[in-house]
Formats: structure tokens, sequence, C-alpha cells
């Protein structure tokens, strides 16, 4: 696809539209293209301070039940947003061609746009080659704060030899520096100046505006000490439409280190963002001083650190799946005896959803029932409330996808669900996994919490 292309297509202006509102007025590829598509443009652009907040996320463990867990978001201005989006696309390009010629198309699966699949084909691919290699040694892993200690020297290192440049273009570093010496502007100290509450109807109204602030707000003295420059020589936004590409490219030479010591021994390596996998045949210990090397490999990177409490090491064969942690100097105690990747888990004879990824619907699905069951069915006004929205969001009925009322009072059609997924998931492993298990009873589940049961 040719730059014009990208810029007038459909898709990408509707990918470039957000309904949040920000320091600017809303804006899409095809009212800014002629701007963001002129590099002296970006050179002398101002970009603006990110709006930052922390996402609350429930992580479910089966053992503990649900835990919340922070995320550090950053939303980016409209403006901006369309620079990252086209910048991004640029280095996509380069990126694409460079892996190809590295060998490296099938290992890094995260932030693509020319792969054409989903986390499904690439797991299977993972079991598949798990099993018909059978002895194994795997690997699975991920680094500790990945977005956050990326070491900006090296970034722009890679950056440069991605585009075989001894040094950045003024454009191109305009949107590096950006993208490292940016800054940041907390959403519930904009909402106090709003007058709103950091809640949900507070945010509501918030992004119903037409700015945050006024011009005149955002430009006076008394407010600018809202503004947090990132004082670090490591980390990157973890939001804006660029990062998740620049992970990708951070992690260029070392995926190559990587591959080809694993491909030499006939092996796999698989990278999707922070999270790894790399599966070697049993050769005897040469095998297991390769999967050292891995190790070395990857903390020898400025800012990557493997995470100790996630690293796991494991023996397959004859669907005996064994955890042998403790060859590595890793204690058995806590460690886990199936693989968990991409959403699935596999114990060494079959495949099913993770765990958590499972908790995570239940859990959602439960707090929609106690939400209803808690107003008697009817809302604060005296409308009845129907059960069709649950049972579109959580049950079969919403598989294929369905009208849903948004609590605006809009219908929206909803593509699909978890369900939906799961289906996807079955017609591609195969049915003589366990991929429905533990989801065939969940109308059955729904009905018993309407009427308050367990």
């Amino acid at each position: 696809m040719t730059n014009q292309e990208w810029l007038t297509s459909e898709t990408t202006i509707e990918k470039s539209r957000r309904s949040y509102a920000h320091f600017d007025c809303r804006t899409d590829i095809a009212q800014q293209r002629a701007y963001i598509s002129v590099p002296q443009n970006i050179e002398r652009h101002g970009f603006y301070p990110f709006i930052h907040y922390q996402k609350k996320q429930v992580k479910f463990n089966k053992e503990t039940g649900p835990k919340e867990k922070t995320r550090d978001i950053c939303y980016a201005s409209h403006i901006d947003r369309c620079i990252y989006q086209y910048y991004c696309f640029l280095l996509g390009k380069d990126y694409n061609q460079r892996v190809t010629r590295d060998g490296l198309s099938k290992v890094a699966v995260a932030y693509r746009t020319d792969l054409h699949e989903n986390n499904i084909h690439f797991a299977k691919r993972v079991i598949q080659f798990v099993r018909s290699n059978s002895p194994c040694y795997i690997m699975i892993g991920d680094f500790t704060g990945f977005f956050d200690h990326l070491d900006h020297k090296y970034l722009k290192e890679q950056w440069c030899s991605l585009m075989r440049v001894p040094k950045l273009s003024k454009d191109h570093y305009k949107v590096f520096r950006s993208v490292t010496h940016y800054s940041t502007w907390e959403l519930s100290d904009l909402l106090s100046l709003n007058g709103l509450k950091d809640n949900w109807t507070g945010r509501r109204t918030l992004n119903s505006m037409l700015r945050v602030l006024t011009p005149e707000e955002y430009k006076a003295n008394s407010n600018r000490d809202h503004i947090k420059r990132n004082p670090d020589t490591f980390g990157i936004p973890q939001g804006s439409p660029i990062s998740g590409l620049l992970a990708n490219v951070y992690m260029l030479e070392v995926d190559k280190t990587v591959n080809d010591l694993v491909t030499e021994q006939n092996g796999l390596y698989m990278r999707y963002s922070d999270d790894f996998i790399v599966v070697l045949p049993d050769a005897g210990p040469t095998t297991l001083q390769i999967l050292e090397d891995v190790s070395a490999k990857f903390n020898s990177v400025p800012g990557l650190t493997l995470e100790p409490n996630k690293t796991q090491y494991f023996r397959y064969e004859n669907t005996q799946l064994e955890n042998c942690g403790s060859l590595f100097g890793v204690p058995l105690e806590g460690q886990k005896r199936f693989i968990n990747f991409l959403g699935f888990t596999f114990d060494g004879k079959t495949v099913s959803i993770r765990m958590k990824t499972l908790g995570k619907y239940y859990y959602r699905m439960y707090s929609k029932v106690k939400t209803i069951r808690k107003s008697g069915n009817y809302s604060p006004k005296g409308k009845h409330i129907s059960n069709k929205n649950l049972y579109a969001l959580y049950s079969i009925k919403g598989a294929r996808g369905s009208q849903i009322v948004q609590e605006n009072g809009r219908k929206k059609w909803h593509s699909g669900n978890f369900l939906s997924y799961v289906q996807r998931a079955t017609k591609e492993f195969g049915s003589d996994e366990s991929i429905e298990r533990d989801t065939k009873n969940h109308m059955a589940k729904i009905s018993r919490a309407l009427k308050g049961k367990k």
C-alpha cells in the first residue's frame, strides 16, 4: 500500500477517529492528511501532553479469586494521534521488509499489519510444534516493566538501523522525542479543573465537551504545574498508536540473535510483545545450555530483564509435560505444570482456554448479573431492565452478534462475544481439545445467578 492509498483508506480514517475529549478538537486523518504527510510540518509540530490515568484491571486467580491490578495508560491528542498513526504506518512498512529479510516474519506476532492471523493461529502453531518435536524443552517468560524500561538511546539506534540511516531525519527525530521525552497531564486533575468527580459520570461528561480545557485555560501559567515530564532516559507511554510497533523495533536485533540460535537447533521462537516462548528438540546437555544462552541474550539488551516469577521451563515427552525449572535454578515450589501462552493452556495432553481468561469472563458476567439483581430489574427512572443485553454479551445467544442497548439508551450492533472466540478456537484446534469444556454450562450459570443461586 502506498502512502497516499493509506492516507485515503476508509479503514485508516475510521481508525483515526476517537470520541474522547482532549486539549484539541476532534479530528481525523481525512482532515489532517495534507498536514501530517509533510515532514517539515512535523519538524515544527508542538505535541500536546498525553492525558494519563491508571486503568484498573481484574486479574483472576483460581485459588485467590479476583485481584485488582492497575496499568498506566496515556492517550494522545487527536492531531498527535494522527501523526503517530502515520509514522507507525511508515515505520511498519520498513519493519515488515526487515523481518522478512531477517527471517523473522513468524517471530514477532504482535502489532503487525501483514500477518492476517490472530492469537488462535499463533497458539496452535506453537502447540503443534511442541507435539511434533517430542521430546523437547520449552521456555516461556516475559520482561519486567517492558514499556517502562525501554532505553531511549538503544531505541534510537534500532530506529536508525531500521531506516538504514546514521541519524534520524528531523521529522522522525521529533516523533522520537515526543514518545521518549513525553509529558502527561493527569485525567483526575482535568476532571477537578472542570468541577467534575473522578467517576464514570464525570469522565463521560468530560468526554462530551469540545475540549478538556479552553485554549486560554491550557496556556494559563496557573495550570502549567499540572504538566509532568518524563525525567528518565528510559520508558515510552503505553497507549500511543506507535508504542507497540516501537517495542518491536526495539527487539529487532535480539529477536534475530535468539531466533538464529534457536533455529540452528531446529527449534521455534515466538514473541507477542513482552511474552515469548522458545521450543527446542531435546539434544541432551547442549539444549539446556542453549536455553541458558537465550536468557543471557535477553538480559544483555539495555532495559530488558527477564521476570523471574514468570520464567518457566518444561520438558515434554509422550504427552507428559514436566516442569524442570530446578535445572535452571528456579525453585519448583509454585512452578506450574502446564504452559500458558496467548490465552491458551496446554497440559501435555489437551488444549483449553486459560483459566485467567475464563475467570475474567465469568467475573464480568456475574458482576453484570449482580447489578441487574441489585436494581430489581428496574432503572432509577422506573423503567424495566431487560436481560437481553446480559445474554447478548455473555451467552451463546450473542455469539453471532446482536443489537444491545447502551447505557445512554442508544442501540449498537454487537458483533459477537467471548463465546464467539471460543467457537473460533474450537473450530481451529479441533473438537478433540478441551476448548469448550469450561463454558458448556454458562447458560445454567447465568440462570442460577439471576435467581440468586450459586
